[in-house]
């Protein structure tokens, strides 16, 4: 009833200056927003229509021109005329975002870079599969690519084969915003506002179908407006689901999805399981862990219980990460006949994300135990082994698979002396693709403009693709120097001590000042004797038992060279890269985890600074302490009497604390 009278009141309330146009047009949008509330309603019966539909003020909003907005990115300062009070219109990219300023449903704008990540990399992924389609792929931008082939001899069997798929089935071009029968089907399955879907329609070429779904019925229906308001209704569609039950019950081959993008509010443990059979032969898995205290070794035993896997508090605990997130998917893929191979893994800021092609294979299943290990991680020294979980030998054209033998190390580091934590298991194969790393750099470099974190994505693609396949985990120069107590050496020099050992070296993305090397322990610990004999420190202030004092008394067994080679340093340091950004504002970082009914406070500064900070002026007189209360007294055991320090006098407030 509501509905019908939405005219009558718009048509009162306007103007008689208004221009006919624009009655038509709010005629034209009240009518649109009526069919949209009975197709969320329809969505989902059980939830109440003042939720899961629309206003008028909000539906109004939609009529506005969406190039009417600011292109600058980010929250507009004055929200266009038709928004609820404090309703934002939210610009990343090429989506234009309703969205509402109570915490209903969950936006992240630091996160920009992991969705600009992501289009590029399933930009790429799509290039590559629907050219086997004879599909392909146009993005906006981006020039004509050429590819020249070193080879001098050409097989005239593929020239053949290539002339005879070309004949048989002409070429079909994909363009973003546009549906393609033959391209992927992509599922979002923690959609929030639908900011991600929406920017995979308007800028992911190649895209038959994508699904946002959300548990939300308020998501859901937030969802539904967006993907009107942007013109892509007819790829996108909203789903008010269980996004474990919706991808259950799409496990039937023809069923599957070719791209799932799982982005939970912490860990995506209770996912993962329906995933890896949701996806299709080949299929993409994009993953985002946010819960980092967990898998940085804070807690092992809860690491354990969702990832089965213990994390260690260690310098290389962000790829640590990356390769416990790995380890899970691989071993719950394994339970379906099924084997992972990463594309690529990030680890940046406060959460990891990784991507994932999955296969289906027996033969390859039985060679996931030799691909996990377990890590011993010296408490001392910082020395880290690994341990491979199974064995795997070739005989002929025949497999060999058998169980791992060790530990590698004894009871005590032959280094320090100290005991060994043990961690794992990780996956120990290589996090990246290169090769694939390499076309998406290839794509984001050659059109910078189509992303608003090209720079940054350029910056940390340069590091992966110089960083060390076969090398997991990292040691980092500052560590190193700290055990033994002396300065910290420049990064190029220690890098072209190793180098003249005759040892690989290269930086990680995952830190600033790591150091991926296949030299062992041992010479790296030579290399630091080396360098302390030139910068001494004093040695008697040292105890007999610490690890400085153990690893100084052993004489290094070799002679290392500290001269800066010109292999040292490496490109994307030398041309400058966005390799690590700076916090680009202040309170940077995971926002609140939205919430039913909102029920947020506006300024969130409130909320951050309650438990923080709360004696920024140290006291300097023991009788300030008077002003506060005594915590003893009101709980009626505080035996001090009239010497406490602390005030006892009850109608004196919580509040009244020093600032």
């Amino acid at each position: 009833m509501l509905v019908r009278l939405f005219p009558l009141i718009i048509s009162h309330h306007l103007h008689p200056s208004c221009p006919r146009s624009v009655r038509r047009t709010l005629r034209w949008s009240v009518g649109s927003f009526a069919a949209a509330s009975r197709g969320l309603r329809s969505m989902d019966p059980g939830a109440p229509t003042t939720n899961s539909s629309p206003t008028p003020a909000e539906f109004s909003a939609e009529s506005t021109n969406p190039a009417a907005t600011d292109t600058t990115g980010g929250q507009e300062k004055t929200p266009p005329v038709g928004l609820l009070p404090g309703e934002t219109v939210v610009k990343e990219g090429k989506a234009t975002i309703l969205f509402p300023s109570a915490n209903e449903v969950f936006y992240n704008p630091v996160q920009e870079f992991n969705r600009d990540l992501t289009c590029a990399v399933i930009t790429e992924f799509a290039r590559d599969v629907l050219a086997q389609r004879g599909v392909k792929v146009v993005v906006p931008g981006e020039k004509e690519k050429v590819v020249v082939s070193l080879s001098e001899e050409t097989n005239e069997a593929d020239v053949q084969t290539e002339e005879k798929n070309g004949s048989e089935e002409p070429a079909v071009t994909a363009t973003v915003g546009e549906k393609c029968e033959r391209g992927l089907r992509v599922l979002e399955g923690l959609a929030a506002s639908g900011l991600r879907s929406v920017r995979f329609a308007l800028e992911v070429p190649g895209l038959q179908s994508v699904t946002a779904n959300d548990f939300s019925t308020k998501a859901a229906a937030l969802i539904g407006r967006n993907a009107q308001y942007n013109g892509v209704s007819h790829v996108l569609q909203a789903s008010c689901r269980d996004a474990s039950m919706l991808m259950y019950e799409m496990r039937g081959k023809k069923d599957r999805y070719d791209v799932i993008d799982l982005d939970p509010y912490g860990s995506p443990a209770s996912f993962l399981d329906a995933a890896v059979q949701a996806v299709s032969e080949g299929g993409l898995l994009c993953i985002t862990c946010t819960d980092m205290a967990v898998m940085a070794g804070n807690s092992g035993e809860t690491c354990y219980s969702k990832y089965g896997s213990v994390s260690i508090k260690a310098k290389y605990c962000h790829e640590m990460a990356l390769r416990i997130i790995l380890h899970s998917v691989d071993q719950r893929a394994g339970v379906y006949q099924r084997y992972i191979q990463p594309l690529l893994s990030v680890s940046v800021d406060f959460y990891i994300r990784v991507f994932v092609r999955v296969f289906t294979g027996q033969a390859k299943v039985k060679n996931s135990a030799s691909k996990q290990a377990l890590v011993y991680n010296c408490v001392g020294c910082g020395s880290f082994h690994l341990q491979r979980m199974g064995r795997r030998t070739t005989n002929g054209k025949h497999m060999k698979y058998s169980a791992a033998t060790g530990p590698p190390v004894g009871p005590e580091c032959e280094h320090c002396g100290q005991r060994h934590q043990l961690g794992g298991p990780i996956w120990a194969e290589p996090i990246h693709d290169l090769e694939f790393v390499q076309k998406v750099l290839s794509g984001v470099s050659g059109n910078p403009s189509r992303f608003g974190t090209s720079k940054r994505i350029e910056g940390v693609l340069s590091m992966v693709t110089e960083e060390l396949e076969d090398a997991p985990l990292y040691y980092t120069v500052d560590s190193l120097s700290s055990t033994v107590h002396c300065n910290t050496p420049p990064l190029l020099q220690f890098r072209s001590a190793l180098l003249h050992a005759g040892h690989r070296v290269s930086l990680s993305h995952a830190c600033k000042n790591a150091i991926k090397t296949d030299a062992p322990p041992a010479t790296i610990w030579d290399i630091v004797r080396c360098w302390e004999q030139a910068n001494p420190v004093k040695r008697e202030k040292l105890s007999p038992t610490s690890p400085a004092f153990k690893i100084l008394s052993t004489k290094p067994s070799l002679e290392a060279c500290f001269t800066v080679r010109e292999d040292a340093n490496p490109q994307s340091r030398k041309r400058h890269l966005t390799r690590f950004q700076e916090n680009p504002q202040a309170f940077w970082g995971p926002k609140a985890r939205a919430k039913v009914g909102g029920g947020i406070s506006a300024d969130l500064q409130d909320k951050r600074k309650k438990c923080q900070n709360k004696r920024k002026n140290q006291l300097t007189d023991s009788s300030q302490l008077k002003s506060f209360p005594c915590k003893k007294f009101k709980q009626g055991t505080c035996t001090h009497g009239d010497k406490c320090c602390y005030s006892h006098d009850p109608e004196q407030p919580d509040e009244e604390k020093m600032e």
